[in-house]
């Protein structure tokens, strides 16, 4: 299909006084825009379902979750993955953004780098893809050669695949096995899909790997128990999830994380289940690090 007829390049008829509004205005009406955006990718929820538990068994399997794109939703990509490490206490390469042109690309475009279909293929080989792996292609367009040659690359070597594209039945979509494609309809300054496309590709990514996390034992009740205390605010995010999850006082939480090595999920296990650092951590080990089975026990 040619580039100016996909849903997202065309002329957005609401916009089309953008350059005589008053600034108020202006930005009421990118508002507007915006506001669409939550219930077009409510629509794909199912698949985004699918995709969240094909991630979770990746990820059981001893698998990874690869993110791959160009452009804004190559930088979308990168921005989740590394948000993971920190938030659910992941190593890092556990969650792994791909840009078309490498790391420089995130700073600065390079030119002609999401045109080659078998770049997005090497980047996957260069990182030793395995068939427990899972993909996910990015591209607002669904049409971004290098984001093809990835999944295509992933699909033959078995791994699970999802697609994430703003316009309907695009190529990415088609190379993958789970399609999730937001249609928000054209972008309020015409084929600037960082705006209204990249807001959609960050709430479907949002959901995938935080649901993912969620189903690997990583979450307890709504709290991100194995995040990393590695700042002073994330110290006291800390000491307030031990609180809140046991309704023990700042003391008893701040003797708990330091008995437990500053790990969230074992100081509240053991406030909940009265035992030591080390009866916690086997239990945990035992639930595979889910902390609501290890309290069941």
């Amino acid at each position: 299909m040619n580039l100016g007829a996909l849903v997202s390049e065309t002329r957005n008829p609401d916009t089309l006084d953008l350059d005589s509004l008053s600034t108020l205005a202006m930005v009421t009406k990118f508002n507007q825009q915006d506001a669409t955006v939550a219930a077009a990718v409510g629509i794909t929820l199912p698949q985004v379902a699918e995709a969240v538990d094909a991630a979770a068994a990746a990820l059981a399997s001893g698998g990874r979750l690869i993110y791959t794109g160009a452009g804004t939703s190559g930088r979308l990509g990168v921005l989740d993955a590394s948000e993971c490490p920190p938030t659910f206490g992941v190593p890092h390469g556990l969650v792994i953004g791909l840009i078309a042109g490498g790391p420089g690309a995130l700073l600065k475009a390079v030119e002609g780098a999401e045109d080659d279909p078998q770049l997005g293929a090497s980047d996957l080989q260069a990182l030793n893809l395995t068939p427990q792996d899972m993909v996910v292609g990015l591209a607002a367009s669904g049409r971004t050669p290098y984001v093809i040659g990835a999944l295509r690359y992933a699909r033959q070597l078995g791994c699970a695949t999802a697609a994430v594209s703003c316009n309907p039945d695009s190529p990415i979509a088609r190379e993958a096995a789970i399609a999730i494609s937001p249609v928000v309809g054209p972008e309020a300054l015409t084929g600037s899909t960082r705006l209204k496309s990249g807001t959609a590709q960050k709430l479907v990514l949002n959901m995938i790997s935080t649901g993912a996390m969620v189903r690997v034992g990583k979450v307890y009740q709504n709290l991100m128990v194995d995040m990393q205390a590695t700042n002073v605010k994330l110290v006291d995010r800390a000491q307030r999830m031990v609180i809140e999850a046991t309704g023990c006082d700042a003391e008893q939480a701040r003797a708990a994380l330091k008995q437990a090595g500053s790990q969230v999920k074992t100081a509240i296990l053991m406030i909940l289940a009265d035992i030591s650092a080390g009866e916690a951590e086997r239990r945990l080990a035992q639930h595979h690090g889910f902390l609501r089975a290890a309290l069941q026990a």
